[in-house]
């Protein structure tokens, strides 16, 4: 009985080994040294995973390896503070990690079976035909994120199919520039380009095509700039996409930054803490030496990093400039948000003191994609995927304009579309931004805002009166009203947008005819922008499975982008015809197992 149990004891402690040998290979798989900084001198050089992750998409939702986790977690957490202690904040104490990334995060290995998706996206019904008859005016708020795009990319890049809520269609199109005319002063912030043109995907339909183009701000013309960096430094940021890769970005940003800017940095981990006080923005060794200095470790607390966040932004608050706090976190807030309603009224509140907030999304596995929207949308700011070194560069270097510097407030798009030219509409996306038609009038209610030279592009798939295309039955008593006035004859719709400068509370209106001026009677020969962001709004439905692209191929997409190119000198448009081309090749595949119903839903 004594020798079975001394046995038993040994085939324990080897089962225990090979775990930790197996986790160890992982880690270097993965390109990364598992734990990072002061939590990995704590073991004494025995590898546990209670910071990071399994560096996979997804695990299984319990089993050995999961429980071994816990209780190192648990054992870690007992014998070290939740924060980061002085020790491991010094200046390059993750200096190794940082030069030995890698720009473009290697591809990760297929979900299996059994895996589970703990990433969150909100799930929103994809906007359905409306009746002109019934509903002639459609009102939504503008979105200028980019998140789902960079979501997106990811997933096919790992050789899988998105989450179908993670892809929100407009996201998907105004991740592109579109070169529309711009507004020949500040005093008009705001030029509209229209074109209605044949539906690739439809005969019987058409897209009412809605740009609209932002004024530029010059270099010279910048505001000064008061920044926080309120990074998340817990446990689940220790992977080489997210902690190391925000980093690098980071420092991005600080090389844009003059000697009238400020930064700060606020980390949060257990608890929050002041890293770096507000320090010129030229000086850029004692701030990259901050962010070298930051490790991974702990739980979550996000709320209490949102709230010192904004007591320091107050205290370096820049009067007419820009006053803006950059949340760096996977959304995984664990530890002090009993109600995240709550978290985000207090957003709410604190834009009202002209202190916006931003989000950069990092990582995979347990990426909370709703949490960040719902920030952002809440504290006037925009949200952002940052999946690799080139996408930081865009997002915090060649678009920094659109990124920190805001020419509007709460602007809202409404279309009144004429029963005498439009039967059904169906707007492409902005399910989460729309408004009712009385909200576009009233100054109190919220809607988004938009940077220094953005674009903003709005789709609409119209069915002309009289066509035998369309989705709803005429009703048998809705008596309909001859129009008669030869000016109205040939509108196809009214465009009203409404926004506020960022000094005024009062909002201004801008109005235009959408008519027969704006037809293009062949796809062909459509502008450029109107043809390539068919071809974004048509691969994003796509995704989504949208009923309405049914028998609509991956090649006819890949077809309208490549001819609708243009000029590319940062290699997006070429990116996205290589996107189309993994979705195919992803859409191909079979089911991985019962994972399906998780990871398509």
């Amino acid at each position: 009985m004594t020798h079975r149990t001394h046995g038993h004891r040994r085939l324990f402690l080897a089962t225990v080994s090979i775990v930790a040998l197996l986790v160890t290979a992982c880690d270097q798989e993965s390109g990364t040294d598992g734990l990072i900084g002061q939590t990995q001198n704590q073991t004494n050089g025995t590898t546990t995973v209670e910071t990071g992750k399994l560096r996979t998409e997804q695990r299984p939702e319990t089993g050995p390896l999961e429980t071994f986790e816990t209780a190192m977690s648990e054992e870690a957490d007992a014998l070290a503070p939740s924060s980061l202690t002085r020790q491991s904040m010094q200046p390059g104490a993750l200096a190794d990690h940082s030069l030995s990334y890698e720009p473009t995060p290697p591809p990760q290995p297929m979900p299996q079976a059994g895996d589970i998706n703990r990433e969150r996206y909100e799930e929103v019904d994809m906007n359905g035909v409306m009746a002109v008859a019934n509903q002639p005016v459609s009102t939504f708020s503008i979105d200028v994120d980019t998140a789902s795009y960079g979501i997106m990319r990811r997933y096919l890049r790992d050789g899988a199919l998105p989450p179908r809520d993670a892809i929100r269609p407009e996201e998907v199109i105004n991740y592109f520039s579109y070169g529309y005319a711009a507004p020949e002063n500040p005093e008009t912030p705001f030029a509209t380009s229209i074109a209605v043109t044949p539906t690739p995907w439809n005969t019987d339909t058409r897209l009412l095509h809605i740009g609209i183009q932002g004024y530029d701000i010059v270099a010279a013309e910048r505001p000064s700039t008061n920044l926080v960096f309120l990074v998340d430094v817990s446990g689940s940021m220790s992977d080489v996409d997210k902690l190391p890769l925000l980093k690098r970005a980071l420092k991005l940003l600080v090389n844009e930054m003059g000697p009238d800017d400020r930064i700060s940095i606020v980390t949060y981990a257990g608890q929050a803490g002041t890293l770096l006080g507000a320090t010129p923005g030229n000086e850029h060794a004692r701030i990259d030496a901050a962010i070298d200095s930051l490790g991974a470790g702990g739980s979550t607390a996000g709320a209490a990093g949102i709230q010192a966040a904004y007591n320091l932004a107050e205290q370096s608050f820049i009067q007419d400039g820009v006053n803006r706090i950059i949340l760096a976190t996977d959304g995984d807030f664990n530890v002090g948000i009993a109600d995240p309603a709550r978290l985000e009224d207090f957003v709410s509140e604190k834009r009202e003191t002209d202190i916006y907030l931003s989000v950069l999304g990092f990582g995979r596995g347990n990426y909370h994609d709703e949490m960040m929207q719902k920030l952002s949308q809440a504290g006037n700011g925009n949200a952002a995927y940052i999946d690799t070194l080139q996408e930081a560069r865009k997002v915090l270097v060649d678009e920094i304009g659109s990124t920190l510097f805001t020419i509007a407030d709460d602007v809202k798009i409404q279309v009144e579309f004429n029963p005498a030219r439009v039967r059904e509409y169906r707007l492409i996306g902005y399910e989460t931004r729309a408004l009712r038609r009385e909200d576009f009038n009233n100054d109190a209610v919220d809607a988004g805002d938009i940077g220094a030279g953005h674009t903003v592009t709005a789709i609409y798939e119209i069915v002309e009166t009289g066509s035998e295309g369309g989705m709803l039955d005429p009703l048998r008593y809705q008596q309909t009203e001859d129009r008669t006035e030869a000016d109205l004859e040939s509108e196809f719709a009214f465009l009203r947008i409404r926004y506020k400068t960022p000094t005024e509370d009062e909002s201004q209106l801008i109005e235009q005819v959408v008519d027969n001026s704006h037809v293009h009677a062949e796809f062909a020969a459509a502008p450029q922008y109107a043809r390539f962001a068919a071809s974004a709004a048509a691969f994003a439905q796509k995704l989504k499975a949208a009923p309405y692209l049914s028998e609509f191929t991956y090649d006819q997409i890949a077809e309208i982008a490549a001819s609708a190119r243009g000029e590319d000198p940062f290699g997006y448009r070429n990116e996205f015809l290589q996107l189309i081309r993994l979705a195919e090749s992803a859409d191909a595949l079979p089911p991985q197992g019962g994972y399906e119903a998780s990871w398509l839903k």
